[in-house]
C-alpha cells in the first residue's frame, strides 16, 4: 500500500465497503457522539468521515487529535445506516473504521478557523493565509481560477495562437501607471523596471513576423489599491494579431471571453450581442466608461427644460458655459420615501442632495409631485415626463454642473437606483464594448495635454487628425466593460513613425525623448512594421466575477493588503547594509 493513501477522501462509496483503505488529511472537525469519536478527514479532494470507538486498537491516539492535525489513517471501509447518509458528500454512503493513525503534522491553536463560515479581519486572513486558503470557499476559487486560465489557453491554442514569454526585467516605460524600479548591481545608478505590461514586447513580436501571440502574463504597477485592483501585480490574457482592424481583435476575443463564462459561469445568462457604446455615449448614459448594462437605466440630458424655469439653481448654473442638467429615470421609485433615501445617498456622495420629481394620481389625472415640479411648472414636468418615458409611479433625479464633476457621482446613483429597486437583472453576464475613447486629456489646473489612454495607439485619422485640436482626436481604443467592471483593454497600435513623432509631440514628448524612452521599438518600426493591434484580459477581474466575489483578493492565491504589505511573507522588509553597497544605495531617512 502506498505510504500515505490508497484513495482520496472524495473517491471511496458503497462499492469499496469491506476494503481496508488509507486516508491522509487534515481533522476538519472532531465529534464525541456517546464515546465514538468521529473526524470529518479533509483533503484538497473532499471529505470522508472516519470513527473510532473503545474497540478501535488506537482509539486512544484518536482522542488526541485535534483540528487541522495532518494524519494519515488505515482503516475498514463500512456502510452507513440508511438513515445516516449525508446525501451532501460524494463519500456520504460510507465511513471508515479507525485500525491505525499517524500524525504526520500536529497543529498549535489555531489563529482562524478552516471549519464553518466564521468572519475573520482581512489581516489575520492574509497573515495565515496558509490556513485561509484551506476554507471551503478558498479552494474553490482558487481551482476555479485554475481551471479558467487552463480553459483560455486552450481557447487561444484552438484559434491558432502561439503562446510566448516576454520579460520580467525590462525599461521602464510610461503606461498610466508607477514602476517597480529594480536597481542594477552592474550598472550603478541605473534601473531596470517590472513591466507594467508586455505592450512593447508584443509589439516588437509582431514586427518580428510572429502572426498571433498571446501570454497569461504578470504585470506590475505601483498603484493604490481598490477592491477590483491589486496593489503590485495581477495577471492578464495578453494578445496581439497582425494584419487586422478594430473588429478583428472583437471577433477574435469574444468567443474566449464568451465561452469561459458559459462554461464557469455557474448557469447566469452570457449576453450573446456584445454593443459597441463610443466613450462620450457611455459617459452621458451611464455615468462610467465601464457601464453595468444589467441596470436598464440611461441617463438624458434635460437641461432644455430647466432654462430660465422657475427652479433658480438649475437656470442660474445653466447660464455658465459648459454645464448642462442630467436626468437619471427610476422606473417604480415613485415614492417620497424613497426619492428622500436617494437624497441621502446623494449627500454622502458630497453633494447638497439630489433634485426629483416622482409622478402619482392626482385630482385631475397623473400629477408631478416633489420640490422641482413646484418650481418649474406642469408643463416642463410633463414634457421631462414624456422625454424620459416615465409613468404613474415612477421618478426621476436630477444633476447638474459640468459634466466631469458630477458623472461620476450620477453612475453611482443610477447603480443605487437599479439595486434599490431590484431592476438589475444579477442573475447575467452583459458585456458592452466602449470604443472611441479620446487620445488626449488637459488637466484642469495646468492646462497641459497628456495621453488619456494607451499612449501607442493609432489616433483615428492618423496624421491629418493630428494637426487639429488634441482634445478631439480619437484612438483606436476600447474596452470591454462586464457587469460594472473593466475587463479588456486594447488598441489599434500606432506603427507608422511619423504618425508616432506627432502623437508624443502633442503630449510633451519630444523625438530625441520619444528615442531614447521607446529606442528598441522605435528602430524597429524602420524595418517594415505590419499594421497591429492586441488586448489584454485581468485574469483576476474575470475570476471575480465568475465566482461572484466582491473583492479581487478573495481569487488570488497570496494577495498582499491594502497597503501593499505582505504580511505573511513580511515584505516590503529592510535590505541589508550590504545588499545596499553591493547596489550603490542609499536609504535617505524620511522626516
Amino acid at each position: 500500500m502506498h505510504a500515505f493513501r490508497s484513495h482520496t477522501c472524495a473517491e471511496l462509496n458503497k462499492s469499496n465497503v469491506g476494503q481496508t483503505v488509507r486516508l491522509s488529511g487534515w481533522v476538519h472537525r472532531v465529534r464525541d457522539h456517546g464515546g465514538i469519536l468521529f473526524i470529518d478527514l479533509r483533503d484538497h479532494y473532499g471529505v470522508t468521515q472516519v470513527l473510532a470507538d473503545p474497540d478501535s486498537p488506537v482509539f486512544a491516539e484518536v482522542e488526541k487529535v485535534r483540528s487541522e492535525w495532518c494524519i494519515r489513517i488505515d482503516g475498514e471501509v463500512k456502510a452507513r445506516d440508511e438513515s445516516l447518509i449525508n446525501p451532501k458528500l460524494p463519500t456520504g454512503e460510507v465511513e471508515i473504521f479507525i485500525r491505525d493513525i499517524e500524525v504526520l503534522g500536529a497543529a498549535d491553536e489555531l489563529p482562524l478557523m478552516v471549519f464553518g463560515d466564521q468572519e475573520y479581519p482581512e489581516e489575520t486572513r492574509l497573515r495565515y493565509r496558509y490556513l485561509d486558503l484551506r476554507r471551503e470557499v478558498m479552494q474553490n476559487n482558487m481551482k476555479l481560477r485554475s481551471d479558467v486560465v487552463s480553459s483560455i489557453r486552450k481557447r487561444m491554442w484552438d484559434r491558432e495562437f502561439r503562446e510566448f514569454q516576454t520579460p520580467i526585467i525590462t525599461a521602464s516605460s510610461p503606461e498610466g501607471a508607477r514602476d517597480f524600479l529594480v536597481p542594477s548591481r552592474l550598472h550603478p545608478g541605473k534601473f531596470y523596471a517590472l513591466p507594467q505590461a508586455p505592450q512593447q514586447f508584443k509589439q516588437l513580436i509582431m514586427v518580428s513576423g510572429f502572426d498571433k501571440y498571446f501570454q497569461i502574463a504578470p504585470c506590475f504597477r505601483d498603484e493604490d489599491p481598490r477592491a477590483d485592483r491589486s496593489p503590485t501585480d495581477f495577471y492578464q490574457l495578453d494578445l496581439e494579431m497582425s494584419f487586422v482592424e478594430q473588429q478583428d481583435v472583437f471577433d477574435t476575443i469574444q468567443p474566449v471571453i464568451e465561452g469561459v463564462f458559459e462554461e464557469f459561469g455557474g448557469g447566469h445568462t452570457v449576453d450573446k450581442h456584445w454593443p459597441q457604446i463610443s466613450y462620450k455615449d457611455a459617459a452621458l448614459w451611464y455615468g462610467t466608461d465601464k457601464p453595468d448594462l444589467r441596470n436598464p437605466i440611461k441617463m438624458q440630458v434635460v437641461s432644455e427644460h430647466f432654462r430660465d424655469s422657475g427652479f433658480a439653481i438649475f437656470a442660474k448654473l445653466l447660464e455658465q458655459e459648459g454645464t448642462e442638467i442630467r436626468a437619471i429615470p427610476a422606473p417604480k421609485g415613485g415614492s417620497r420615501k424613497f426619492c428622500d433615501r436617494m437624497n441621502a445617498f446623494a449627500q454622502k456622495e458630497g453633494l447638497p442632495g439630489m433634485g426629483y420629481i416622482f409622478w402619482r394620481d392626482g385630482e385631475n389625472g397623473l400629477e408631478a409631485a416633489g420640490p422641482l415640479a413646484k418650481n418649474i411648472g406642469p408643463e416642463r414636468t410633463e414634457a421631462i415626463r414624456q422625454q424620459l418615458g416615465l409613468g404613474k409611479g415612477d421618478a426621476a433625479f436630477f444633476l447638474g454642473g459640468k459634466p466631469h464633476a458630477f458623472e461620476a457621482v450620477a453612475g453611482r446613483a443610477r447603480v443605487e437606483i437599479g439595486n434599490e429597486l431590484g431592476l438589475t437583472d444579477k442573475d447575467r453576464f452583459a458585456f458592452a464594448w466602449i470604443v472611441d475613447f479620446p487620445m488626449y486629456e488637459k488637466d484642469d489646473e495646468t492646462g497641459v495635454i497628456d495621453f488619456s489612454h494607451n499612449p501607442f495607439s493609432m489616433p483615428q485619422g492618423g496624421m491629418d487628425a493630428l494637426n487639429g485640436d488634441p482634445l478631439e482626436v480619437l484612438g483606436y481604443q476600447y474596452d470591454l466593460a462586464c457587469n460594472g467592471y473593466e475587463l479588456v483593454s486594447g488598441a489599434i497600435r500606432n506603427h507608422k513613425l511619423e504618425i508616432m513623432y506627432k502623437a508624443f509631440e502633442l503630449a510633451g514628448y519630444g523625438k530625441d525623448e520619444v528615442e531614447k524612452r521607446f529606442g528598441g521599438m522605435v528602430n524597429a518600426f524602420k524595418y517594415g512594421a505590419p499594421p497591429h493591434g492586441g488586448c489584454a484580459a485581468g485574469i483576476d477581474r474575470i475570476v471575480m466575477l465568475l465566482a461572484d466575489q466582491a473583492n479581487i483578493r478573495e481569487v488570488i492565491m497570496f494577495p498582499m493588503n491594502q497597503r501593499a504589505e505582505d504580511l505573511m511573507m513580511n515584505a516590503p522588509s529592510e535590505p541589508l547594509n550590504e545588499q545596499l553597497r553591493e547596489l550603490s544605495l542609499r536609504v535617505i531617512e524620511q522626516d
